[in-house]
């Protein structure tokens, strides 16, 4: 076995059993039995549980901001002003909808990202800030831009309520689905799901106060 394939089969194994159990459910040596392979490899490759949680991470958050960053830099480079519209779209469209193109899972990646939130994982944020926030931080003054109305901690706030809605509604898909198709006898994708949360989104960033 290769190097390269260690290392997948570990960030594999690691993504579905932090999604499914939680970071501080999951031993090390779980991981590694069920990536079939020995602890000494993920000593080796990851240095600690730490490095190998912001590894998984890594798999997801590289393609989604390369994706919304293009996609944002494509319609600055046109002289385009980013409404709020264009910003949620890039966001769940071209982002989300991308990151499942090339397969990585959305569903698992919001899964994953609430327990980053309920199992303060510090370490996490330092991580993602560090290789990330550019990123967060063009979105973010985009958004701000675009609601000039809000005020900054308004905005704070609303953006975690936006981000709250998201985390549960994607991480909880199959369920909310199957109720749809049982309730309503309707069905969804999830390229309609992100659809309909992206209004469900603007309107919840410009409610009055």
């Amino acid at each position: 076995m290769s190097q390269l394939d260690t290392v997948s089969r570990i960030l594999d194994a690691a993504e579905v059993l932090f999604a499914e159990r939680g970071f501080t459910e999951t031993s090390l040596r779980t991981i590694t039995s069920t990536a079939g392979v020995n602890l000494a490899a993920v000593n080796y490759h990851f240095g600690s549980k730490k490095e190998l949680i912001q590894a998984v991470f890594e798999r997801f958050l590289t393609p989604f901001t390369e994706s919304l960053n293009a996609e944002l830099r494509r319609r600055e480079s046109q002289g385009e002003h980013l409404n709020l519209d264009d910003l949620l779209q890039s966001l769940y469209r071209v982002a989300l909808a991308g990151m499942a193109r090339e397969g990585r899972h959305p569903q698992r990646f919001m899964r994953l990202l609430g327990l980053a939130y309920t199992q303060s994982q510090g370490h996490l944020r330092r991580f993602i800030v560090a290789r990330y926030g550019d990123s967060y931080r063009h979105f973010a003054g985009s958004l701000r831009d675009a609601l000039p109305g809000v005020d900054p901690v308004t905005l704070y706030w609303r953006m975690y309520f936006m981000l709250g809605a998201t985390i549960f509604s994607l991480s909880s898909f199959e369920a909310i689905e199957a109720i749809l198709r049982e309730d309503f006898g309707a069905e969804s994708s999830l390229e309609e799901t992100l659809a309909r949360l992206a209004p469900a989104a603007a309107a919840m960033l410009t409610a009055p106060e």
